[in-house]
């Protein structure tokens, strides 16, 4: 059981840069196994550093959003402890995803990151970190002009319910931009066929991505990231993650439950979520409170990090810290000297060189 906390108000302010280390091990971590075709070893890597580095936090954490048990998989799962668990550490209750775009990692492609959203118990706050009981959700995710937009106009002009032909020309209204200058970025999935034709009738530009739809939600978020939308059907643990980070950065998404058949929607009915089902729920709905921190360290390029990079006896990576309370984002480029740089494994349960 978790002991009484220390009392500190800010705790998230000492503790961040400990997540942040997290993924960047991960990233590190993984580096070997780019491009090798063996998905499963560079998830297992990821998350040997993660729980590594968790191993020297002094935490009280648990996993309440983590990757579901599939055959022998490595992964992370939902009610793992994380953290050394000492009386009076502070709790912390955790989404991650070791790897978002595992593929893309094991063909040697762009768009996949390390990445971990973490919540402290609020007073207001019951449940900080939305577990949804279907496997995918339908999303619509937009920056903060169109937030700004909404809030101007004083009605709900953009909605996940209505088609992205009514959509697509409000989104251009609020950004300024003519819609044939929007770029919107859809999973490359058999499923998005209607989707994506619906989008380019419009006249905007459909940028499809093969996996990691959590880099692809925050995008519209950062300003410099060259997407306006993302628009599409994916998994519901990374639609947390992605919303973890939105209400860090200002932006929203709407978000629906999406059953993959019938039999799937009568196990969510059965559990009591029938009327969920229709509801749409939004970054706020999906990570609550103000005490929530973000960070993702870029294996390949994304639209959000860069990957990483070896320059000489060096690694580099690119990564992204984010706090929900004080909205502060940071964007941290390390040098890691491979001589002397070492990750903590939960595997060897020592210091590791690379």
């Amino acid at each position: 059981m978790r002991h009484q906390q220390q009392p500190y108000e800010d705790v998230e302010r000492i503790i961040e840069f400990d997540f942040l280390r997290a993924t960047e091990a991960a990233a590190l971590n993984t580096l070997p196994w780019v491009g090798r075709g063996e998905k499963e070893n560079a998830d297992a890597a990821a998350c040997d550093a993660i729980r590594g580095m968790f191993d020297l936090i002094n935490i009280c954490g648990e996993v309440v959003i983590g990757e579901g048990i599939k055959d022998n998989a490595p992964g992370i799962f939902k009610g793992e402890h994380l953290g050394t668990w000492i009386p009076g550490s502070h709790k912390f209750d955790l989404a991650l995803d070791p790897i978002d775009g595992t593929t893309n990692v094991a063909k040697g492609l762009p768009g996949s990151i390390c990445c971990i959203a973490a919540a402290s118990p609020e007073p207001t706050v019951e449940v900080s970190l939305k577990d949804i009981p279907t496997f995918y959700m339908t999303k619509l995710a937009y920056g903060v002009n169109v937030v700004r937009y909404m809030q101007l106009t004083g009605i709900e002009t953009v909605s996940i319910r209505n088609p992205l032909e009514e959509t697509l020309p409000i989104i251009a209204k609020a950004l300024r931009k003519r819609v044939q200058d929007l770029t919107v970025v859809v999973l490359d999935r058999p499923r998005h066929a209607k989707l994506v034709e619906s989008i380019r009738s419009t006249g905007a530009m459909v940028r499809m991505i093969s996996d990691g739809d959590i880099t692809a939600a925050i995008a519209p978020s950062i300003s410099d990231s060259g997407v306006d939308l993302y628009a599409g059907i994916g998994g519901a643990p990374e639609a947390v993650l992605a919303a973890a980070a939105i209400r860090c950065l200002g932006g929203d998404m709407q978000t629906m439950m999406w059953p993959r058949d019938s039999d799937e929607e009568k196990k969510v009915v059965e559990l009591g979520f029938r009327e969920e089902l229709k509801r749409v729920f939004y970054a706020e709905d999906l990570a609550r409170g103000k005490n929530i921190i973000f960070c993702a360290t870029g294996i390949s390029d994304s639209p959000l990090l860069r990957g990483v990079r070896l320059k000489g006896h060096a690694a580099v990576t690119h990564s992204i810290l984010m706090r929900g309370r004080s909205r502060t984002v940071r964007m941290i480029e390390a040098s890691h000297d491979l001589a002397h740089k070492t990750i903590h494994l939960r595997s060897t349960n020592r210091e590791t060189a690379i």
